[in-house]
């Protein structure tokens, strides 16, 4: 089996070596398996019908339709956690960034002219003093894999660290440092923050999150920092908030026009996962997910299908994508069963609207299992619905 992945950006060639050559090709023609990508807008994109899933080398998913994807039952993916570090780290450096003036300072001491540049420097240094983090309160809004490693490591540089997630996973709740505070209200957190920090994907509920009222309940002193999505944070409301006085300064790395060229808004040129290494990782991650769902049809960080992973032990497996409606299943087996055929495994999740069902049959030659496909294709309620044949085992 060959299938054929059309790239969009460019893709670290450390990603691309996930898949073999002996089974892939890249951009070969006009009806791909699948698609990989990182900033490219598939919003206006006519997705062929052979397009089975797509991968986006990042966290966000904002540039796929990934409504008009689950319609069509083609699996999203995305790579939670790749970036984190890039992300963490950005952050952490902006934080320190905003209690001690070392970009004005440096700026500064390259102006100097004379040959008295160290009398100089002693004599203006005050002028860029600062303060510390240390004892200060850090609000991080979204404890997910970047979230959590903004909390741990900004107590480990002292700091009282309070956390606001309501929807945080086990796992999380695992990595998370006991010492960082769990707070169940947004508002509290506002409040008693120094500084406030936005770690949660943007969805229809969220826009906005921060807008003038969550602003008014802010400290005066306190600096927001947005390394998530621009769109979660009222710009217009940040500006009128720090022109008057109620809020310190805004850190975020999405540009827009009206935040630009203003003394008290840092803003920076989209650098949260642009390291080598991020890239790097999100390739890898994304190729993985990939293939191993183009091989196997197991499903791992999808953004619109659940999570649904089985051991492949039989020559081929049959995936379905289905409308998450009552006696759907027993449809499923009772076609398998006036074939005559016995399952051997069977797993099935729903997300939502949608659901996911992997079934194992023992024996199945080639031509049975696409006539089960076709059959199980008539179905009402099925979306999609494909034999995968097994890497390695041959039919009996």
């Amino acid at each position: 089996m060959t299938y054929d992945i059309k790239i969009f950006n460019e893709i670290a060639a450390e990603g691309l070596q996930r898949f073999d050559q002996a089974h892939y090709t890249f951009n070969a023609g006009k009806t791909p398996d699948a698609i990989l990508l990182r900033s490219q807008k598939l919003h206006d994109y006519t997705f062929p019908e052979s397009v089975l899933a797509v991968a986006r080398a990042g966290a966000g998913t904002n540039n796929i339709p990934v409504e008009r994807c689950t319609e069509q039952g083609i699996v999203v993916f995305n790579t939670p956690g790749a970036n984190a570090n890039a992300v963490k780290e950005l952050v952490l450096a902006n934080l320190l960034l905003s209690v001690r003036p070392i970009l004005a300072g440096a700026n500064w001491v390259n102006s100097l002219t004379g040959d008295n540049i160290e009398e100089q420097v002693e004599a203006n240094k005050k002028t860029f003093a600062g303060n510390e983090l240390e004892g200060k309160k850090l609000g991080v809004i979204g404890l997910g894999a970047i979230g959590s490693m903004i909390a741990n490591d900004a107590y480990r540089l002292g700091m009282d660290v309070s956390g606001y997630d309501p929807f945080v996973s086990v796992d999380t709740a695992w990595n998370i440092s006991r010492r960082v505070k769990r707070v169940l209200d947004l508002d509290e957190l506002l409040a008693d923050s120094d500084f406030i920090t936005i770690h949660v994907p943007l969805t229809e509920k969220n826009h906005h999150l921060i807008g003038a009222d969550e602003l008014a309940k802010m400290k005066n002193s306190a600096v927001l920092l947005n390394f998530a999505r621009g769109e979660l944070v009222d710009s217009q409301a940040v500006i009128r908030a720090i022109d008057n006085g109620q809020l310190k300064s805004y850190i975020t790395d999405f540009a827009e026009p009206d935040l630009l060229r203003h003394d008290k808004i840092i803003v920076l040129p989209h650098l949260g996962a642009s390291t080598s290494e991020a890239e790097t990782n999100c390739a890898k991650m994304a190729a993985s997910t990939l293939k191993t769902y183009l091989e196997t049809g197991n499903i791992k960080c999808s953004v619109n299908f659940p999570a649904v992973e089985m051991v492949f032990r039989v020559p081929y497996r049959i995936a379905i994508i289905n409308r998450n409606v009552p006696n759907l299943i027993g449809a499923v087996t009772s076609t398998v069963a006036e074939k005559g055929y016995n399952i051997d495994n069977l797993s099935n999740r729903s997300r939502g609207d949608f659901a996911y069902t992997l079934l194992d049959i023992n024996d199945l030659t080639a031509e049975q299992a696409q006539s089960l496909v076709d059959d199980i294709r008539q179905l009402d309620n099925v979306v999609r619905v494909r034999a995968i044949k097994h890497p390695t085992l041959e039919e009996a």
